[in-house]
């Protein structure tokens, strides 16, 4: 028997909203949450707005011992994920030892715990560099610091990707689950804002310079200026779809959609132009592999990076796939209004399009305007939708074009 692999639960840290609820009734309102940097002083710097998560902090749920050897990118993790399992109703220790494993994607990693050692380094010297530096900038921090704290024995990872990697990782977790993992802790979370870190995006001049942030992040406009960039993620508990049957679960602790097809290429850091056949390759590879026609999609979650070129080569692929019915098919990028959060971006919009499949409607896209590109962007108000099934996109600014389907699952 094909075993097949579910989304049973969700947690969402993001700036505009903890937890599925309030991040999925923001998503509806196409409320803006982008605002002035703030996790440190802007003046002299190119970026003035970014997506933060304000008036939480993840230390509030985790033990002190953990947060002082932990950056807050981890901390948005563990505390996803702790989310994700609640809404699943799992306890690791309900399950076989070595069953539950643990896959995340990080594209900046510990960036501000790396800064503040860095700093003391050169101020103090290296007797005052904590001993959690050693571990606490690494990519697979998160991931560690997961096993450990649920006892995860099974198959753990972690993905350097960009912001491919969110959707990616989720491939990677369903394939364990497919040779035979009960279930995984999977997904992407980052908290990016450190002076050293942002520097090193200015030069590929892709970080939006806008002051305001009605004007900021503009994907598939003719206006596009860059994207804004964010901090947060999301965590996701897969199983195996048979893995509890006869349970008696509430509706939130059921199989929510069934991750069904993965499609991955890299076309080259910054080659806007040639990802537009990448990123082809990856929808048909995963539409192939869910056994799923063009036609059966009902609603595409772009990646929309918010810049001129790279837009039209997205919007040129879908048209590649889709032919004229793309004319029909709802597209959205709602993180235009609480910003792009790098491999947490993705992750994030697996959590919107499973919501989307399970309500039957779409959020649209904050902050956009007129100018689409020939695609049907979804603005203003959600969007009701019958589809059984969502399309979602990632590509990285190394790179890498990544296409995820999720289906519906049969009553």
């Amino acid at each position: 028997m094909t075993r097949r692999t579910v989304i049973t639960g969700m947690g969402v840290i993001a700036p505009s909203g903890v937890g599925v609820d309030a991040f999925w009734r923001s998503a509806l309102e196409g409320r803006g949450s982008l605002g002035r940097l703030s996790r440190y002083p802007s003046d002299g710097y190119p970026l003035t707005v970014a997506g933060e998560v304000l008036d939480y902090d993840p230390a509030g749920s985790i033990d002190s011992r953990i947060t002082v050897q932990t950056d807050r990118f981890t901390q948005f993790a563990l505390a996803a994920a702790d989310l994700a399992l609640e809404d699943a109703e799992l306890r690791p220790d309900d399950l076989p030892p070595y069953s539950f494993g643990a896959v995340t994607a990080s594209a900046a990693g510990g960036v501000e715990f790396g800064q503040r050692e860095i700093e003391r380094l050169w101020s103090k010297g290296p007797a005052h560099v904590g001993p959690y530096q050693s571990i606490a900038w690494f990519y697979a921090a998160s991931t560690g610091q997961l096993s450990i704290r649920h006892g995860l024995k099974g198959p753990c990872g972690v993905l350097v990707a960009d912001e491919s990697g969110g959707l990616d990782a989720i491939a990677h977790a369903a394939r364990d689950i497919r040779y035979g993992t009960t279930a995984m802790l999977v997904g992407g979370a980052e908290a990016p804002f450190a002076p050293f870190s942002m520097a090193c995006q200015y030069g590929h001049g892709l970080l939006s310079d806008a002051q305001e942030p009605d004007h900021a992040y503009l994907p598939f406009s003719t206006r596009a200026r860059g994207f804004t960039p964010a901090e947060g993620g999301a965590m996701l508990v897969l199983e195996e779809k048979e893995a509890r049957p006869g349970t008696a679960r509430p509706t939130a602790a059921r199989p929510q959609v069934s991750v069904a097809g993965h499609g991955t290429t890299h076309t080259g850091a910054l080659n806007h132009e040639e990802s537009a056949e990448g990123l082809t390759k990856a929808i048909v590879a995963a539409l192939d592999e869910a056994e799923c026609a063009p036609r059966d999609i009902g609603v595409v979650f772009a990646d929309g990076l918010g810049v001129l070129a790279a837009d039209r080569a997205e919007a040129a692929a879908l048209r590649e796939v889709f032919g004229p019915a793309l004319d029909s098919v709802p597209i959205t990028v709602p993180k235009s209004g609480y910003g792009r959060a790098y491999a947490g971006a993705a992750a994030l919009d697996v959590a919107l399009a499973t919501l989307t499949l399970r309500h039957g409607l779409v959020p649209p896209t904050p902050y956009a305007d007129g100018t689409h590109l020939g695609i049907d962007l979804v603005t203003g108000a959600p969007r009701p939708t019958t589809t059984g099934a969502a399309l979602v996109l990632a590509r990285g600014l190394s790179g890498g074009n990544s296409a995820l389907v999720l289906r519906t699952i049969p009553a």
